[in-house]
Formats: C-alpha cells, structure tokens, sequence
C-alpha cells in the first residue's frame, strides 16, 4: 500500500507544481490597459468588416460577369456551331453535285465513247464498201 500513497502524492506534487508554475507565468505576462484592449478591438473589427466588405463587392462583380459572360461564350460557340454545320451542309451538297457531274461526265465519255466506236465501224464499212464498188467498176 505504500507504493499506491508515493504514486498519488507525486501527482498531486506534480499538479501543484504545474498550476504554480502556470500562475507564476500569468503573472510575468504584460496585460493590455482597458484603453489599449478598446483601441485593439476596434481595429479589429473595423478590419475584418473592410474585408468582408471587399469579399461581398468581388463576389458580386465575379457572379455578374460570369452570368453575362457565359451566355456570351454560349452564343459565340452556338454561332460558331451553327456556321461550322453551314459550311459541312454546303462542302457536303457540293461534294454531291461534284460526284453527280462526274458520274454524268462519265456517261457521256461511255455514250461518247460507243458512238465513236460505231462510227469507227461504219467508215470501215463504208470504205469496204467503197472498195467493193472501185473493183465492181474496173
């Protein structure tokens, strides 16, 4: 049992001691008049309401701006949008019309083409035939 007595006693001397220790620091510390506390806590007051102040004013005009703001980018990328679905339309109608002259043009070098082989047959006809006839008359 005598072990248990040392143990309570020394933290009851520890305590003391820590609550001594901590007055005896209070009391080295300079303490502020009332007029200096006053003057202290006015300025602080006064500079956290400027500051809340300048927080308010920025929150309102970054709020405005990007209201105003992001409906201006949204018209620009709609315009932009639109101009750009414009342009695929009208590359697209003349990509059309460009491969409908080329099938169009190809017909007609096919048609130009079998006319022309026809021709071909027919002049060589008409020279056999010419042939024919020189040799009939001598």
């Amino acid at each position: 049992m005598a072990k248990k007595e040392t143990k309570t006693n020394k933290e009851n001397k520890n305590k003391k001691s820590f609550f001594k220790g901590f007055k005896a620091e209070l009391k080295k510390v300079t303490w502020p008049t009332p007029k200096q506390l006053a003057n202290n806590t006015v300025a602080v007051i006064t500079i956290v309401l400027i500051t809340a102040l300048i927080v308010f004013v920025l929150d309102l005009t970054f709020e405005t701006i990007n209201k105003n703001g992001v409906d201006k980018i949204k018209e620009v990328i709609e315009s932009t949008q639109e101009d750009n679905s414009n342009t695929s339309e009208e590359t697209d109608n003349q990509e059309q019309n460009t491969t409908t002259e080329n099938t169009d043009n190809t017909k007609e070098n096919t048609e130009n083409t079998s006319n022309t082989e026809s021709n071909v047959n027919n002049i060589q006809e008409n020279e056999t035939s010419s042939e024919n006839a020189e040799n009939n008359v001598q």
